[in-house]
């Protein structure tokens, strides 16, 4: 495995390379993580995954600096994993100037976690799209945890024919339901107890849901009442169009179930597929809370 840090020497290497799957990360390597790697595999003869802490998607007050930068055990898990290349760079490297042309999002990005987190999406396109730009993949990975990041870069590459294939990957979920997550780390130990309960939340909507129960306000109403009634603070809990991202309309179209909130000063995201002809693939066995 290669470890290059510069844009001229990552170009230069991949001048030979005639399929290539990428793998953008912020390192705090997880096995969710590798599930990506793993898929790109599949995708392509040849594997770039990235490293590199995007300063353009944190607000003022977030964890930019206490963001785990593990680069050392990353790369460790990346070799074992048989990646070809990891590009590593510097801030300075990849921001050598002030990053004043930004890619501007639609008004879907300004939702759910755009409400919340004002400007994180025009922060990950910009950095995706440069990425994109230096890397030029023919696939790249991406987690449905994220599950509006990838709507978004989904539209950023249709909207601007991008020749990339994207190729969006299930959630990976620790025995107990937590979606992986870098920051599953901030939490304590009691904090890591709670924590499946956001997904939990989930599943109890996504049940109601294949039970015919279309009243989405109400849903997600109880959804988030289950989580403050044991501590959390949320942010949102809300059903989708799973092409759209619109609000869900009483039908048969499939839907994704959104969730975002704090358990201390630890925010957790998830999402939740739902078909109207199928159950939701749970992945493991789980035992349910009481709500």
């Amino acid at each position: 495995m290669e470890i290059i840090t510069t844009i001229a020497s990552l170009r230069k290497r991949l001048e030979r390379e005639s399929s290539v799957a990428f793998v953008p990360t912020m390192g705090g390597l997880h096995d969710g993580h590798l599930a990506l790697i793993h898929a790109a595999q599949q995708r392509a003869g040849f594997v770039v995954a990235s490293i590199f802490v995007n300063r353009l998607q944190f607000l003022p007050a977030e964890d930019f600096d206490r963001y785990p930068r593990t680069l050392e055990q990353d790369c460790c898990l990346l070799i074992n994993h048989k990646v070809d290349v990891v590009f590593a760079p510097a801030e300075k490297n990849f921001y050598p100037v002030p990053q004043e042309f930004l890619v501007d999002t639609p008004p879907i990005a300004n939702t759910l976690e755009g409400e919340f987190r004002p400007g994180f999406f025009r922060g990950v396109a910009t950095v995706v799209l440069k990425l994109f730009n230096i890397v030029r993949p023919q696939v790249a990975v991406f987690g449905k945890k994220d599950y509006q990041q990838l709507h978004v870069i989904r539209e950023m590459v249709r909207q601007l024919d991008l020749p990339i294939e994207i190729l969006g990957t299930d959630t990976v979920r620790a025995p107990d339901g937590l979606a992986l997550s870098s920051r599953n780390r901030y939490l304590t130990p009691e904090e890591r107890l709670e924590a499946p309960r956001l997904y939990q939340s989930l599943l109890q909507l996504g049940q109601e849901i294949k039970k015919g129960n279309t009243n989405f306000h109400e849903l997600q109403e109880s959804g988030a009442a289950m989580l403050l009634r044991h501590g959390w603070k949320v942010d949102y809990v809300a059903v989708r169009q799973q092409d759209t991202l619109a609000p869900a309309q009483a039908g048969n179209e499939p839907v994704v179930i959104l969730g975002a909130a704090w358990l201390g000063r630890t925010r957790l995201i998830d999402s939740l597929e739902v078909s109207p002809l199928s159950a939701p693939v749970l992945g493991q066995v789980l035992t349910p809370f009481i709500a």
